[in-house]
């Protein structure tokens, strides 16, 4: 059987952690690469995993090219641009809680969705498209209008499509438009992954119930609504399924714990696991994320 693709879409920053005494630890992250991460080390040999952003010609985008080709997760499709480099983002611990600062002003992953061509390569011959709302949030309008129609044609000729709300008000221009795309954007998708807490406020949802019904009636397929500490309902027109997460776990450093539980989602529904048990996988996985420090860790560790 011929290899099948899965390919995420999004932005890979700089991130700089730590900061005890002014020390910090450079590493690489973003929401759609962290789950590209832990679909590389869950999904089998049977699967590629390709990561789709735009980059500089800078040391620390050579790094980041590097980084991923040596973990294997496919860079080929990566535009270059020439005079932009990485967003970066500082991470600092203040009562007892991350906060983050970022500067992705001139970001190259902006003009990820430039050229129609790059774009059409890219997601050309995807089993699966996984992008998130943060992806859609860095872009221009009309480059959102791109990506958006090179994902409906991939779809169109056979490719899954995978959303992960994932809501930053700040990166948007305001509450109407950020509410406009992320709804266009799901009614374009088979599978969702929205976070409660973060729906809650944005759209009025009283209840997990009411965040998968609303994307139940866009037409979604499957809908995956996390709620941190929480069950996680598992949706479709005909089955509910509600999962707690074990007990037990200690939290070390929750960075990347909806990207791992996507991941692990994902990679065990592709493997042909229901959704009970896919949801549990997923539970698992980010139980032993949010144990670790960083966002990315140890693929021995998930196994």
């Amino acid at each position: 059987m011929a290899q099948q693709r899965f390919v995420s879409i999004g932005e890979c920053m700089i991130e700089m952690s730590g900061g005890e005494d002014r020390q910090y630890r450079l590493g690489y992250a973003g929401d759609t690469l962290n789950t590209a991460w832990y679909m590389r080390a869950l999904l089998g040999g049977d699967w590629s995993v390709d990561y789709f952003t735009a980059l500089g010609e800078d040391r620390y985008s050579n790094d980041i090219r590097a980084f991923l080709d040596s973990n294997g997760i496919g860079t080929r499709h990566i535009r270059r641009i020439a005079n932009r480099r990485p967003g970066l983002y500082m991470i600092h611990q203040e009562n007892g809680d991350r906060h983050f600062t970022y500067w992705r002003d001139t970001s190259a992953a902006k003009l990820l969705a430039d050229d129609k061509s790059d774009l059409a390569s890219a997601v050309g011959g995807a089993s699966m498209i996984y992008f998130s709302g943060i992806t859609l949030a860095i872009l221009p309008p009309r480059a959102r209008g791109r990506l958006l129609g090179a994902v409906v044609k991939a779809r169109d000729a056979g490719a899954r499509v995978v959303f992960d709300t994932n809501i930053r008000p700040a990166l948007w221009s305001s509450p109407r438009v950020m509410t406009a795309v992320l709804t266009a954007a799901a009614t374009l998708c088979d599978v969702v992954l929205p976070t409660h807490g973060d729906e809650a406020p944005l759209f009025g949802d009283k209840s997990v119930d009411d965040t998968a019904d609303r994307y139940l009636e866009l037409g979604v397929e499957e809908v995956v609504v996390k709620d941190g500490a929480g069950e996680a309902l598992i949706a479709t027109a005909g089955e509910r399924v509600r999962v707690a997460p074990p007990g037990g776990a200690t939290v070390v450093d929750a960075t990347g714990a909806g990207d791992s539980f996507n991941g692990a989602y994902l990679s065990a529904r592709l493997a042909g696991k229901s959704l009970r048990e896919a949801a549990e996988a997923a539970h698992r996985v980010a139980g032993v994320v949010i144990g670790q420090k960083g966002a990315l860790v140890d693929p021995a560790l998930l196994r």
